[in-house]
């Protein structure tokens, strides 16, 4: 989220789209706060130009691809047939990419009230920013962990096929997706309580404006310090090594079977799939990691240098939250024939009762997959025809 527009028509008028400063905590003791904003810095036109290209192309576009994909996702995974341990962990990302794509959403409805109402899109900004960077903060920490999640799932099967059958079960995917969306959006609440609104009459320039400035809580740097490096931590860097290392021994294994002359399983095929998820994942995060931690810069924070540059790590973010629905689509031919299956029932001829009757199963029967599907898995990595202790199959 970005820019604060002065309120004041005449001063709009001589400052065009003026983004207005945060206030650092040793000026919030100040009465003399000012809406005035050095207007000279020489990196000005890189984020004018990062913030139209992410606000009103990255943005909007992804949001719309995003969205539409993670519900279609969530509806296709909850299908009896997709009842799975992965396939909840998949759900439940589906879950926390669609609440940040609905938070970015609403940057780019600011940014695009601001091409022609700056009052507006001020006080939109103003008000909502609060709200939008614990949101922000919190489903990327949720995204971020979901994903390890799947991940140590995929190393269990892979590495260690004969414990998947207990620990790789939906009961328990179900405990840790709950746990993970619980403590991070307890986690992330002191970033709601990090800014508030203050309206300022600005006495040299005779107008009022609204700014952004550090709380009471956001200025004790006794605790926002630490709370800020554990945040940027847990959202960025250590998934970052969790997943390289689990990855890093995945592929190991699954070369090894690939040398040893074995064609790839399904349980394999969905490993690929999964790891490409993953590394989609690394390559996004990557960059705000570094720009979170090591640099310790908010955006509200930072220089019109850094702020351009955020601009593009966060459309990075934007990216990996809209596209895993065509990554399913690609790679899984069981996702496929469950999306066609659920949307595209009317195409299907209905067949005659008589087959009906011959093809009918018996309940125990019902979801049992045919020998030819090719991708259907166990979360242990056992055979077609095993069944899992709770009765559930792994499809996907």
């Amino acid at each position: 989220m970005t820019s604060y527009f002065i309120e004041d028509s005449t001063l709009i008028n001589v400052f065009t789209n003026v983004t207005l400063p945060w206030i650092p905590p040793e000026m919030k003791q100040k009465e003399d706060l000012s809406c005035a904003q050095n207007r000279s810095d020489e990196h000005i036109t890189f984020y004018e130009n990062a913030r139209f290209v992410t606000g009103l192309i990255v943005y909007p576009i992804g949001c719309i691809i995003g969205i539409t994909g993670n519900i279609l996702a969530l509806i296709v995974f909850n299908h009896r047939d997709m009842r799975t341990s992965t396939n909840v962990y998949l759900s439940s990302l589906a879950v926390s990419d669609t609440i940040k794509l609905l938070n970015d959403a609403m940057y780019f409805m600011i940014v695009a009230v601001g091409m022609n109402d700056a009052s507006l899109s001020q006080t939109m900004m103003s008000s909502l920013y609060p709200v939008a960077h614990y949101v922000f903060n919190m489903a990327v920490c949720v995204t971020a962990w979901l994903t390890v999640s799947v991940a140590v799932e995929r190393y269990i099967s892979v590495c260690y096929p004969s414990r998947a059958k207990d620990l790789c079960t939906t009961r328990r995917a179900r405990l840790v997706c709950t746990f993970v969306f619980l403590s991070m959006s307890i986690f992330a609440v002191p970033s709601a309580l990090r800014y508030e609104m203050r309206t300022i009459f600005d006495k040299a320039l005779n107008v009022t404006c609204a700014l952004i400035v550090a709380t009471d809580l956001g200025n004790n740097n006794q605790f926002m310090i630490p709370y800020s490096w554990i945040n940027n931590s847990l959202r960025g860097i250590i998934p970052v090594f969790i997943l390289v290392f689990l990855n890093v021994n995945i592929i190991n294994e699954l070369r090894k079977e690939r040398v040893k002359g074995k064609k790839f399983t399904a349980r394999n095929r969905i490993t690929l799939m999964l790891i490409v998820i993953i590394f989609m994942f690394l390559i996004c995060i990557t960059p705000d990691a570094i720009l979170s931690t090591f640099f310790n810069k908010g955006y509200v924070d930072e220089e019109n240098l850094f702020k351009g540059i955020r601009e593009i790590t966060d459309s990075l973010l934007v990216v990996n939250s809209a596209l895993s629905f065509m990554v399913y689509c690609a790679m899984s031919s069981v996702f496929r024939v469950t999306f066609a299956k659920i949307f595209f029932k009317f195409r299907a001829r209905p067949p005659h009762p008589e087959a009906m009757h011959l093809n009918r199963r018996s309940p125990s029967q019902k979801h049992t997959p045919t020998v030819e599907s090719p991708d259907v898995v166990r979360a242990n990595g056992s055979s077609k025809h095993e069944i899992h202790s709770n009765g559930g199959e792994e499809y996907l």
